[in-house]
């Protein structure tokens, strides 16, 4: 019995305190690590997915870019003003912030990004935070920390919270020796820009999460996406997108591209159209996590054209930009989107004429062909 007693009593002082001077508690405790492989398998986590409620609670990341205003506005029309965070590390104009909710989140940041996941009950994200392919190659340190580092951390919550993760790749996924006219969804993939190999790098990762751990990864590889609402942000097909401002403004447009460059193209109501059907679409539906997306094919002659349709006197000169051009050289000259038109029932509206004209409606060219007249 003193035996007893004494350890009794050792296991009682034991428990009070340790030899390291950390307490230590009998009350279970669960850890929870920075990385999917290290979450209990019997873990569970207080979030709320999409069967549970009647709309997803969605982030977009990198939400001042080109895409994410306009993708809010689509999913707020879809899900509810409240339901839908835009977010970024830039402060918004005025109406970007009173259009509904923002927060500041740097992708980088793991812990802040998590507590923003955790706090706002996230069941959907679409992370399109990114350093685009001219702006990569001037910067490939901050590119990598974007662009590959970024996506990890968004990964490793994604699937530690049972989200739906949308991440866009692009036509600079595909390098020289990819087939380009038409460019499959399974093929060579060997791209010459930073931006190329992290968006393949992100392919490959969402893939092996979702096999891994069973995370829902969705994925769309954008061709050049063409919007009236956003400046050029430093990618190769951006010339798409200025011609249109150089013609209102001035009647001249220098082109950093050679007449003959052909890529696949898409105005950005399609774009954002694809992703929400993309995303909606039954996880049996969809036979692969990663698919290209297509809506026309045109080269900067093309273009020039469609547009000196609108302004006669639009006069067009080419200064070719060498690394944009073996950029641009490098990637796909159509897409072949026939597995997205199959699974998910992909079917894209605007077509070249329509992408003109609409382009223009909201540029407003009338005033600059009044004042041509």
């Amino acid at each position: 019995m003193p035996i007893v007693k004494n350890v009794s009593r050792a296991v009682s002082q034991l428990l009070q305190s340790s030899g390291c001077g950390c307490g230590i508690s009998i009350v279970p405790v669960r850890c929870i690590g920075v990385s999917p492989r290290q979450v209990a398998s019997d873990a569970s986590f207080h979030s709320v997915s999409f069967s549970e409620s009647d709309h997803p609670r969605v982030l977009i990341t990198g939400g001042l870019g080109q895409l994410g205003v306009g993708l809010a506005k689509l999913l707020r029309k879809h899900f509810g003003k409240n339901n839908v965070i835009l977010s970024d590390i830039r402060k918004p104009a005025d109406n970007v912030f009173y259009s509904g909710p923002f927060i500041y989140a740097d992708i980088l940041d793991y812990k802040n990004l998590r507590e923003i996941v955790v706090n706002n009950r996230i069941t959907w994200l679409f992370h399109y935070s990114a350093l685009l392919s001219a702006v990569g190659e001037a910067n490939v340190p901050l590119a990598r920390a974007v662009n590959i580092t970024g996506l990890h951390n968004v990964l490793d919550i994604a699937a530690e919270h049972n989200l739906r993760l949308f991440v866009p790749s692009t036509i600079g996924a595909f390098g020289p020796t990819s087939p380009r006219d038409p460019t499959p969804d399974l093929c060579i993939q060997r791209p010459r820009t930073i931006y190329g190999v992290s968006k393949v790098h992100a392919e490959l990762m969402g893939e092996y999460y979702h096999y891994r751990y069973g995370l829902d990864f969705r994925c769309l590889r954008y061709p050049g996406i063409i919007s009236a609402d956003s400046q050029p942000g430093g990618g190769t097909t951006d010339y798409a997108v200025q011609i249109f401002h150089d013609a209102i403004k001035t009647g001249k447009f220098q082109c950093n591209l050679k007449p003959d460059t052909r890529l696949p193209m898409m105005y950005i109501d399609d774009c954002l159209k694809a992703t929400l059907e993309v995303m909606e679409a039954p996880a049996e539906a969809l036979s692969m996590r990663t698919y290209n997306i297509s809506a026309m094919s045109f080269t900067p002659e093309e273009l020039a054209q469609e547009v000196q349709k609108h302004i006669p006197e639009l006069q067009v000169t080419y200064n070719v930009d060498e690394v944009r051009q073996a950029i641009a050289d490098s990637w796909p000259m159509n897409f072949d989107d026939r597995n997205a038109r199959r699974d998910w029932g992909w079917k894209h509206d605007y077509d070249l004429p329509e992408l003109v004209t609409t382009m223009f409606s909201f540029l407003g060219s009338d005033s600059r062909i009044a004042q041509a007249n």
